[in-house]
């Protein structure tokens, strides 16, 4: 049995009793980076040094270790800020910030649990993609099959999961870059409320929807995390001043009585049919447990790409224009004047990508067009969360697929005029992000087609994880998909 199948309360055990060191964890980490990582590339910056003195330290703390994250080897992604750890967004804009000041709120909370972080993980540029194609360093693949994407933004944070590079990871969720890369890398990735975990220190792409989101190999091991970086901060304006519960006191209660909902869009045409074939089978399996389910709908879903892309594009222009090659990013020695230094380095830095949405918001953002485009996608917004309210007020959760289809094959939507086809993959995740509420995705089969995993994503309402995490853990329990690994590294 491999280290990396282990729970986290398996391992805090197993410390306990002295079968294992954080020295062994750790190390086991680095070996399993150097089996596969040439092949996934899920990492643009090691931490080898320090995590293994960190580990030798924490081996002379232990007696009687009562934290399952003590010790436990964890991957950030690369635009949470981390002191003195190389922090990219896998842009040629902050190549060279190698020394940040500072370590983000949830990498704080995370050290004060005494996890050990072992390196920085690609992801698309900023957080801007569906596929981690979009950094400027390489591309990341699929554990499962390295011919295809491990989804995006947060890709390098799934794979790297999925790999057994680490027992965790953070990743970022502006639109669904937490849940994509978990469905199509079958692993969980939680996005929580927006406001339950600080974006102290996390890069700012799109502020009214980003989140910081959990990804890891169970349902169990993830409420672990989420409760070990969730809470209020005073550095953060926009967290929630509320406490938070404990998620593990209703994990194992079962379903029995629960009400779900399942939006007819979620499962309408554009659906691949495995994938809407698993979902129907997962609805089975919560009949046997006790659940309802009935369809509902949500009518205005079909504008949550448009109005995603508007908002987020808008705000994007306005938190990236910091970096002009002066305060903040790189600064280009081929410039004449300031105007061309602005220019200069914001051309050298700025992928294509980036430089898209930039220009996008902007134009949104106009006052030419601010009524017409900037302003009705927010009046779109406010209907898909009203939307949202009116179901929760009938329901417990919400049940749908994570993605339209299982991971495509690197390369397949990269053209200029495919950048819409790769925008509708995030189709059922985005609605989620503009009203703020937390989503689940949860391994829950193989294609048999291509060998790749599903991913369901689980809904609930605001700050209510609890119930999500009880929902995805009967469906778990009552399924094996989770303990499928890929072979990698001569480990399966």
């Amino acid at each position: 049995m491999s280290i990396f199948d282990y729970t986290l309360k398996e391992l805090q055990e197993k410390l306990n009793n002295k079968e294992l060191t954080v020295t062994d964890l750790v190390q086991a980490s680095f070996d399993q980076i150097d089996r596969v990582d040439d092949e996934i590339k899920a990492f643009i910056t090691l931490n080898q040094g320090q995590a293994l003195e960190q580990a030798k330290q924490l081996d002379q703390e232990v007696n009687q270790v009562n934290n399952p994250l003590f010790g436990i080897p964890i991957g950030i992604k690369d635009n949470i800020v981390t002191k003195d750890l190389r922090t990219t967004c896998a842009s040629m804009m902050l190549d060279n910030f190698n020394h940040p000041l500072y370590d983000a709120t949830a990498i704080e909370k995370l050290a004060q649990e005494k996890t050990i972080t072992i390196g920085k993980l690609n992801m698309d540029e900023f957080a801007m993609g569906s596929s981690t194609e979009k950094s400027t360093y390489f591309v990341t693949r699929n554990p499962w099959n390295t011919d295809y994407v491990p989804g995006g933004s947060s890709g390098g944070s799934a794979a790297a999961v999925a790999a057994r590079e680490v027992f965790f990871s953070l990743g970022s969720d502006t639109g669904g870059s937490v849940r994509g890369p978990a469905s199509y890398c079958g692993v969980v990735g939680m996005k929580p409320t927006y406001g339950l975990v600080s974006r102290f220190g996390l890069v700012a792409f799109s502020s009214s929807l980003d989140q910081i989101g959990t990804m890891t190999k169970t349902v169990e091991d993830n409420a672990h995390l989420l409760q070990a970086i969730a809470g209020h901060d005073p550095m953060d304006s926009t967290t929630a001043n509320i406490e938070v519960p404990n998620y593990q006191d209703q994990l194992k209660k079962g379903v029995k009585g629960l009400k779900i909902a399942v939006p007819k869009e979620y499962l309408a045409e554009g659906i691949n049919d495995e994938v809407r074939s698993s979902v129907l089978d997962a609805l089975k399996t919560y009949e046997a447990l006790g659940a309802t389910w009935e369809e509902v709908s949500l009518p205005h879903s079909k504008y949550a790409v448009a109005a995603y892309y508007l908002i987020s594009s808008a705000e994007a222009s306005a938190n990236l224009a910091r970096f002009d090659g002066i305060r903040y990013g790189r600064h280009s020695e081929n410039a004449d004047n300031m105007i061309d230094l602005f220019k200069q380095s914001r051309s050298e830095g700025f992928g294509d990508e980036v430089k898209r949405r930039i220009l996008f918001g902007t134009i949104a953002l106009s006052s030419e067009y601010y009524e017409d485009f900037y302003k009705k996608a927010l009046q779109a917004r406010t209907l898909i969360k009203e939307e949202f309210e009116q179901v929760f007020a009938e329901y417990d959760v919400i049940i749908g697929p994570t993605t339209p289809t299982t991971a495509f094959k690197v390369g397949e939507h990269t053209e200029e005029d495919d950048s819409m086809t790769m925008y509708l993959n995030d189709l059922l995740t985005l609605p989620v992000n503009l009203a703020g509420i937390p989503a689940i995705s949860i391994p829950s089969g193989f294609s048999k087609e291509t060998g790749l995993p599903f991913g369901l994503q689980i809904i609930g309402n605001y700050f209510d994880e609890s119930t999500i995490y009880r929902t995805a853990y009967a469906f778990e329990q009552a399924t094996d998909h989770h303990k499928q690994r890929p072979n990698l590294g001569g480990v399966k």
